[in-house]
């Protein structure tokens, strides 16, 4: 037996705060020799079972009820009980030494693992499976942390709240004004419209803006072909509408291209799936080979759109209803975005009183309210006849954990759908959004809005007062 599981499983048994600390991240198939692995699973079992560290004689004792060992292989056993002395050794070197024995035997399994993939004598798992094998050997490590001290870790809670939470910025006033400055990390965002709104568009005018910033973009289309969401998005970044670039000759292509080359450090790779072909387990397959095969790290994530992903917890064609599964996709995806250390926007329809109603709410989500329950933010963008004459789209706050979902409730962004573009507007028209509510609105939700929005309205103007009628 080598040093160091020796080392390893004297202290398992002999030093409390040791085996505390490692039997979480210790796993039998780091033990290659079967005694050692033996000794290691009854350790185990025992710590487990009793919340306290067995003996050497409870251990054998133990290990005498194991009926797969040979009776060769119990006296070598015993033997090496017997022979796991108490020793002192300095805490510090000893979990760091374990924690490097774990990384180093895990990344042996994973390789070896993927030479029997490779050679077919692994039927159970294809080659797909090998970049997944070795991402997760080398993520092995031990995490100290075991949770939060209110009152020891008051010092690190208020560095947490002066310290300035990295986002990624809108080239919007009053999409960064909703956020506090743009998309947390971790986090799911949707965006509610019915069809033909502008749900693709605004997601294509926002991953523009992002590549301009610098920032690695992965825009994933499960709707349209890969070249239709890059012809929108040529027709964004080039300023050109989507009719003209056809005629634009290779040349003049050529130079709008470079000169959008030199303006950005940032890649945008667009991935297209079979509609409602793919899911989560999918895109962690793409990022994962993306960072291997092209260096490739997203700082957001675009998925057109969510409703027609998979699920990859409920199989295809299991009888379930679409709460639960439109709920299963959106956890999955959040889990993605928080796995992953990205904002993920996506898109979702509205019901079909949705598609008609100038005041969209939560209520108006298709198919499942499991959805805006999981998301951490969700607008939804309005569209009426006076709106499209004054070339604008209206968005409204659903649901917002990012800030005050009350503070710029509704507000309006200009659109030029032919270069697939957003813009901020004047001022003048958020103050008319703001003053006379929802435009052209007959339905029960626009009425209550309108209501909502005079009274917001009024206590702008007069300003609060307390209940001494004193003006704050």
């Amino acid at each position: 037996m080598s040093r160091t599981e020796t080392l390893i499983l004297r202290n398992l048994i002999h030093n409390e705060n040791y085996s505390r600390a490692t039997l979480p991240y210790l796993k039998p198939e780091y033990f290659n020799d079967l005694v050692e692995r033996t000794v290691y699973e009854q350790i185990n079992e025992f710590v487990t079972k009793y919340n306290s560290l067995p003996t050497s004689e409870s251990l054998i004792i133990e290990i005498d009820n194991v009926s797969k060992i040979s009776d060769k292989d119990y006296e070598r056993c015993v033997e090496t009980i017997q022979g796991l002395t108490n020793e002192d050794v300095d805490s510090d070197w000893l979990i760091d030494t374990t924690e490097k024995w774990c990384q180093e035997k895990a990344i042996h399994n994973a390789i070896m693992d993927s030479i029997q993939i490779i050679d077919g004598s692994d039927t159970k798992r294809d080659k797909g499976s090998i970049p997944d094998l070795l991402t997760d050997a080398l993520s092995v490590s031990f995490d100290p942390n075991i949770g939060h001290d209110f009152l020891e870790d008051s010092d690190s809670r208020y560095e947490f709240y002066h310290r300035a939470e990295e986002k990624i910025p809108f080239d919007l006033e009053y999409f960064n004004k909703i956020t506090k400055g743009g998309l947390p990390k971790k986090s799911l965002n949707i965006i509610l419209a019915g069809t033909g709104v502008g749900k693709s568009l605004a997601m294509c005018h926002m991953a523009s803006a992002n590549l301009l910033e610098g920032k690695n973009v992965l825009y994933i289309t499960m709707e349209m072909a890969e070249e239709k969401i890059a012809q929108r998005i040529d027709a964004n970044l080039l300023n050109v509408t989507l009719d003209d670039l056809e005629s634009l000759s290779k040349d003049m292509y050529d130079k709008k291209i470079d000169r959008v080359r030199g303006k950005t450090c940032g890649k945008l790779i667009v991935k297209e799936y079979p509609t409602a072909s793919a899911g989560s387990g999918h895109f962690r397959h793409l990022l994962n080979e993306l960072k291997l095969k092209r260096s490739f790290k997203p700082d957001i994530i675009y998925i057109d759109y969510l409703n027609i992903c998979m699920s990859s917890r409920i199989r295809s064609g299991a009888q379930v209803n679409s709460y639960t599964l439109v709920k299963a996709i959106a956890e999955e995806l959040r889990g993605l975005a928080v796995e992953f250390n990205v904002p993920l926007i996506s898109a979702t329809q509205t019901t079909r009183s949705g598609y008609t109603n100038s005041d969209v709410g939560l209520e108006d989500t298709s198919e499942s309210f499991g959805l805006p329950a999981t998301a951490d933010m969700m607008i939804a963008l309005i569209s009426t006849e006076e709106l499209e004459d004054l070339g604008q789209i209206m968005v409204k706050q659903l649901k917002n954990r990012h800030g005050d979902p009350n503070l710029y409730k509704r507000f309006v962004v200009g659109v030029d759908r032919a270069k697939m573009r957003l813009y901020d507007v004047e001022q003048s028209a958020q103050e008319d959004v703001v003053d006379d509510g929802p435009l052209f609105d007959k339905s029960t939700f626009g009425s209550r809005a309108k209501e909502e929005d005079q009274m917001q309205w009024v206590t702008k103007k007069a300003g609060r007062k307390n209940f001494s009628g004193i003006q704050i």
